[in-house]
Protein backbone atom coordinates (compact mmCIF):
# COMPACT_ATOMS: atom_id res chain seq x y z
CA UNK A 1 0.00 0.00 0.00
CA UNK A 2 0.84 3.60 -0.81
CA UNK A 3 1.61 6.04 1.78
CA UNK A 4 -0.12 9.63 1.86
CA UNK A 5 -0.08 12.63 3.47
CA UNK A 6 -3.27 14.57 4.71
CA UNK A 7 -2.70 18.02 5.62
CA UNK A 8 -5.15 20.03 7.89
CA UNK A 9 -4.64 23.95 6.66
CA UNK A 10 -5.80 26.91 9.41
CA UNK A 11 -6.28 30.05 7.68
CA UNK A 12 -5.20 33.10 10.38
CA UNK A 13 -8.03 35.25 10.92
CA UNK A 14 -10.80 32.89 9.98
CA UNK A 15 -13.80 32.97 12.12
CA UNK A 16 -13.16 30.64 15.18
CA UNK A 17 -15.58 28.14 16.14
CA UNK A 18 -17.70 28.39 19.17
CA UNK A 19 -16.05 26.23 22.36
CA UNK A 20 -19.05 23.65 21.55
CA UNK A 21 -17.55 23.14 18.03
CA UNK A 22 -14.28 23.09 18.99
CA UNK A 23 -15.07 20.02 21.71
CA UNK A 24 -17.27 18.53 18.54
CA UNK A 25 -14.58 18.72 16.50
CA UNK A 26 -12.19 17.38 18.95
CA UNK A 27 -14.72 14.30 19.07
CA UNK A 28 -15.28 14.00 15.64
CA UNK A 29 -11.23 13.47 15.15
CA UNK A 30 -10.48 11.25 17.98
CA UNK A 31 -13.78 9.03 16.41
CA UNK A 32 -11.68 9.16 12.66
CA UNK A 33 -8.16 8.54 14.31
CA UNK A 34 -10.09 5.58 15.89
CA UNK A 35 -11.60 4.72 12.52
CA UNK A 36 -8.47 5.09 10.34
CA UNK A 37 -6.40 2.31 13.28
CA UNK A 38 -9.00 -0.50 13.41
CA UNK A 39 -9.16 -0.43 9.58
CA UNK A 40 -5.09 -0.46 9.28
CA UNK A 41 -4.91 3.00 7.40
CA UNK A 42 -3.30 4.73 10.30
CA UNK A 43 0.93 5.42 10.61
CA UNK A 44 1.09 8.62 12.45
CA UNK A 45 -0.57 11.62 12.45
CA UNK A 46 -1.19 15.00 15.26
CA UNK A 47 -2.15 18.79 15.17
CA UNK A 48 0.30 21.73 15.73
CA UNK A 49 0.29 24.55 18.04
CA UNK A 50 0.13 27.53 15.54
CA UNK A 51 2.33 28.61 13.14
CA UNK A 52 3.84 31.67 15.29
CA UNK A 53 5.36 29.26 17.43
CA UNK A 54 7.70 27.34 14.67
CA UNK A 55 10.91 28.17 14.33
CA UNK A 56 12.57 28.45 10.94
CA UNK A 57 16.30 26.57 10.01
CA UNK A 58 18.18 27.08 6.94
CA UNK A 59 22.08 27.51 5.69
CA UNK A 60 22.66 30.59 4.10
CA UNK A 61 26.26 31.08 2.82
CA UNK A 62 27.11 28.42 4.66
CA UNK A 63 26.19 29.86 8.26
CA UNK A 64 23.40 28.32 9.95
CA UNK A 65 20.65 31.00 10.67
CA UNK A 66 17.79 30.41 13.03
CA UNK A 67 14.61 32.42 12.73
CA UNK A 68 11.59 32.78 14.61
CA UNK A 69 7.72 32.13 12.96
CA UNK A 70 6.63 30.04 9.73
CA UNK A 71 8.90 29.52 7.04
CA UNK A 72 6.06 30.79 4.70
CA UNK A 73 4.76 34.02 4.88
CA UNK A 74 1.17 33.43 4.10
CA UNK A 75 -2.32 33.15 6.03
CA UNK A 76 -2.79 29.59 5.30
CA UNK A 77 -0.80 27.39 7.68
CA UNK A 78 -0.40 24.06 8.06
CA UNK A 79 -2.44 22.89 11.32
CA UNK A 80 -2.42 19.28 11.52
CA UNK A 81 -1.68 15.95 9.87
CA UNK A 82 -2.30 12.67 9.24
CA UNK A 83 -0.28 10.40 7.40
CA UNK A 84 -2.05 7.63 6.05
CA UNK A 85 -1.85 4.21 4.15
CA UNK A 86 -3.90 3.72 1.42
CA UNK A 87 -4.33 1.11 -1.63
CA UNK A 88 -4.63 3.85 -3.92
CA UNK A 89 -5.45 7.63 -4.37
CA UNK A 90 -9.19 7.21 -4.33
CA UNK A 91 -9.23 5.73 -0.93
CA UNK A 92 -6.84 8.63 0.13
CA UNK A 93 -9.32 10.72 -0.98
CA UNK A 94 -11.90 9.10 0.65
CA UNK A 95 -10.25 9.11 4.13
CA UNK A 96 -9.22 12.90 3.58
CA UNK A 97 -13.07 13.53 2.93
CA UNK A 98 -13.98 12.09 6.22
CA UNK A 99 -10.94 14.17 7.57
CA UNK A 100 -12.09 17.71 6.22
CA UNK A 101 -15.84 16.92 7.71
CA UNK A 102 -13.86 15.99 11.04
CA UNK A 103 -11.56 19.16 11.65
CA UNK A 104 -13.45 21.65 9.83
CA UNK A 105 -11.05 22.71 7.81
CA UNK A 106 -9.00 22.12 4.23
CA UNK A 107 -7.16 18.86 3.96
CA UNK A 108 -4.61 18.68 1.32
CA UNK A 109 -3.57 14.54 -0.02
CA UNK A 110 -0.28 13.90 -1.15
CA UNK A 111 1.04 10.87 -1.96
CA UNK A 112 4.68 9.85 -0.80
CA UNK A 113 7.30 9.30 -3.22
CA UNK A 114 7.90 5.47 -3.91
CA UNK A 115 11.26 4.33 -2.37
CA UNK A 116 13.82 3.14 -5.09
CA UNK A 117 14.34 -0.69 -5.12
CA UNK A 118 16.99 -2.08 -2.93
Amino acid sequence: MKQYLLSVYMVDGAEQPSPEELQQAYADVDQLNSRMQAEGAWVFGGGLHPADTATVLAVRDGDLVTTDGPFAETKEHLGGFWVIRAADLDAALAWAADATRACRAPVEVRPFQDEPDA
